[in-house]
Order: C-alpha cells, then structure tokens, then sequence
C-alpha cells in the first residue's frame, strides 16, 4: 500500500494530487519539482519520512530548470536543480538555496568484450571522444592505458542529451575544467551546443537506450541509472593522477573534499584526492523565502522532510549510491532556513 501510495505522489502532477488530498482528509502533500537526477531517491526519502512529518511528497521529475522556474514562479513548495544559482539570482527570485546530497555523474560505453570498470579513459582523451575528435575505439590514445584489453576497429558513437537537464550541467562543467578544447567549445550548461555528428537522445532513460542500443557508444549517466539499465561504465583517471572506479568510496572521498561556501554550496567536481571519482556534485533545493499564507504549512513541510532526511536517510542515500552531507553543512543549512518568513513576517522554521 506505501508502495503504491508513494508512486502515486511520484507520478502525477502535484496540482492533481493536492486537492485530492484536501479532499478526502489525508496528510498535507508537499509539492515539488526539478531534476530528473534524484526522483527515486526522493521517492525514498518521502516514503520514510511521511509518518514522521504528517506530510506526503509528490515530486515532478521534469528538470533544473523546470525546477528553478517553479519555485520562482511558486507554483510548488521547492524545486531541485544540479545548477546551484548565484547570491543575486536567490535574491530576485526570493529563494534560500541549500543543497539534498551529492551524487555522480559516470561514464558508460557498448564495446564488444569490454566489461564492467575495465576501460580506462584519461580527461583528455574523454573530452576529445565527445569532441568527436577520436574516431575509432581502437585509437592510440586509448589504447595506452588498456594495453590488456581488446579494443575494437568500431567507430566512436557519442550520445548527446538534446533537452536542458542538470545532468548535462555537472558533465560539461568537468569536461570545460579538463579541456581546454571543451571549453572554448561547447561549454557548460544545461543546454549545451554539442558537436556535430553522434546520436542524439532525450531524458536519461533516453540516453541510457542509445548507449545500450548503440554499438561503439559513449555516453553518461547518472549511477541509478545506468546500474538499473545494466551500462558498462569505465574507470576515470582523477586529478591526482589515479584511475578510479565509479563506486560508493570513490564518490565519498570526492565530497569529503568539496570546497564549501557560506552559501551553503560545495563544488566536488574534479577534487584533488587520490581516491576521489572527478565528476561528483550536489543536487540543491530552492525554497521560496516568502510562502503564501496556503502554503506556509507546506514549506514548513518541507523543511521537516529534510530535517528528517539528513537525521536519519543517510543509509538510503548510500543504498542508491548518493553520498549524504557532512553535519556541519546540515547544521549551516537549519540556520538558513530561518530566514524563510511567513506572511506575518514570523520565522517558519524554529527548530
């Protein structure tokens, strides 16, 4: 019955579901809305933390953007994104920012006879492989560093995600700091001007299809997915200089070394550790600092949802190959929620 009940919240547009909710006398519903990136994971963390708030969650997987531009817009309770916007950008649109968890961004390919983590790639040699600047998987370049592997004469199919998502943000900022090419190039963003040529694909469902469906793809993922779909991901070689493998331990020591701001947020993304997996970055939240009246229960809501999420939903984040914040960032975090302000003028959040 939970299960359902938290697929239903999940799946259907939070305008449908609120007043259903009003209606037959049930928990408030918190409404949500953004990145794709994190929906199972937010999934878990409202399920648990339903009883425990007196509130349910219906969160809208669409994207950052749509994530930002509702929260600004206040047609939901918070919006999630991978792009974490700027002081002046929070104080126009009235939002306190903050950030959920970190997650991962990893590599995956469809090469005959390579397996899980085998392929090893260098930052250079993966920004000119979406550059389309190595044709051929059997390249010199990359067969330096897989000299135990038999790479194929198959030509390299790059598969770029076409509509705006964070996920291409976190990939394109990594690729711009390693290559200079990249940088001067496509750029960062959650649209990006992709190269000519490779395959073309939407959503991370999309991509993770094209690559499976793909002989000689390259693409990425976010982990959820791509362990879901059964992708071949490939070993990264980090800032310090080691090849490392997209797991749980590599993505924690990349946000043990995240750089915070007094913003309350953290940049991970190509960390200096020789443990650290390179493209590692936070999802954030963004609350409306003034909520209506009808919405005030609701944003209290959720703030409770992650109160009780970083209290007590470290284990699910690390079951879904998230990395849960430090508690110092947890405690900056409840400070700044205090500025979120009902109509009365009165600090919503008191805890």
């Amino acid at each position: 019955m939970r299960r359902r009940s938290l697929l239903m919240t999940s799946l259907l547009a939070p305008s449908i579901l609120a007043p259903a909710a009003s209606a037959l006398g049930q928990k408030p519903v918190i409404q949500g809305a953004g990145t794709s990136f994190l929906r199972t994971f937010y999934m878990h963390w409202g399920q648990g933390a339903a009883a425990a708030i007196g509130a349910e969650l219906a969160y809208e997987a669409a994207s950052s953007d749509a994530g930002v531009a509702k929260a600004t817009q206040r047609s939901v309770d918070f919006g999630a994104c991978e792009t974490p916007l700027s002081p002046g950008r929070l104080r126009e649109r009235a939002l306190i920012q903050f950030p959920s968890v970190f997650g991962a961004m990893v590599v995956a390919v469809n090469l005959p006879e390579v397996q899980q983590d085998q392929l090893r790639l260098t930052p250079d040699v993966l920004a000119d492989l979406f550059l389309g600047k190595i044709a051929k998987w059997n390249d010199p370049r990359i067969a330096e560093h897989n000299r135990d592997l038999r790479l194929p004469d198959l030509a390299v199919v790059p598969i770029y995600r076409t509509d705006p998502a964070g996920t291409n943000y976190v990939m394109t900022v990594y690729l711009s700091r390693v290559s200079e090419a990249w940088a001067a190039g496509p750029r960062a963003g959650t649209v990006v001007r992709w190269p000519e040529g490779g395959k073309t694909a939407q959503g991370i469902a999309g991509v993770a299809k094209a690559i499976k469906d793909t002989p000689g793809a390259i693409g990425c993922s976010n982990t959820f997915t791509a362990k879901g779909q059964g992708l071949v991901t490939v070993q990264l070689r980090n800032r310090a200089g080691q090849f490392v493998k997209p797991e749980m331990a590599s993505f924690a020591a990349a946000a043990a070394r995240a750089e915070w701001t007094p913003q309350n947020t953290a940049d991970a993304i190509d960390a200096d550790d020789p443990a650290a997996w390179p493209i590692v970055s936070p999802t954030y939240i963004l609350l409306p600092a003034d909520p209506t009246a009808e919405r005030v229960a609701a944003s209290l809501g959720a703030m409770k949802l992650f109160d009780w999420a970083y209290r007590n939903g470290g284990d699910a984040a690390r079951e879904l190959g998230y990395v849960p914040l430090p508690g110092a960032a947890q405690a900056s975090i409840r400070e700044s929620w205090r500025a979120v302000r009902g109509p009365d003028g009165t600090a919503i959040w008191e805890a």
